[in-house]
């Protein structure tokens, strides 16, 4: 129990004053709480885990060179995976591994492994089912999903990373909350039905 990771909702107790006045461990606080979802998020773009990882390192440093101005940071956890995103995107740019058309329409999410307390009360078999429901989204649809269902992000903030409007964000959350449910259903139906009394 103890040594569970935080809850994906809960921020770090960091003032961003207290980085921008140069404190060390609170810099290091916030660096421990989002570098590993942040990790993820890149790799997620890019595919490839030690550029992933120098993305977010090189994120994390930009803020420390500019740390005076960290105060004037509103939401602290939209600003970093802004930051990320944008660096990963350079990143393929620079590369010019292909040309983006289409903001996020070939990026395809890595969701995480981590299972929470009422995920292992699942069987087995449901959880593979539901995987491959999430896994089967469209691309973009999966992305959003993952930010909103797994990083607890809210809609505004998914809306604001990804450059899409809330409703948007609504939209592609209710197809993948339906599609899932339509898997997860179809599983359940593979079982003899009880008869019911009337």
């Amino acid at each position: 129990m103890l040594n569970n990771p935080r809850h994906i909702n809960e921020e770090p107790i960091v003032d961003l004053q207290q980085i921008a006045d140069g404190d060390e461990q609170a810099f290091r606080r916030l660096f421990q709480h989002y570098s590993p979802r942040l990790n993820q998020f890149a790799y997620s773009i890019v595919k490839i885990r030690e550029a992933a990882t120098e993305i977010v390192d090189d994120v994390f440093i930009k803020l420390w060179k500019q740390r005076e101005k960290a105060s004037s940071i509103s939401n602290i956890r939209v600003y970093l995976y802004v930051a990320v995103k944008n660096s990963s995107l350079n990143y393929l740019s620079s590369k010019a591994h292909r040309l983006i058309t289409e903001p996020f329409s070939h990026i395809d999410v890595a969701l995480s492994r981590d299972q929470a307390p009422d995920q292992k009360m699942i069987s087995a078999e449901l959880q593979e089912k539901i995987t491959s429901a999430v896994e089967s989204l469209p691309p973009r649809c999966k992305m959003i999903f993952k930010l909103v269902r797994e990083d607890g992000l809210r809609y505004k903030d998914v809306a604001e990373i990804l450059n899409l409007t809330v409703n948007t964000v609504d939209a592609q959350m209710v197809i993948a909350v339906k599609r899932i449910s339509e898997r997860v259903q179809a599983h359940f139906t593979a079982f003899p039905k009880k008869t019911v009394k009337k």
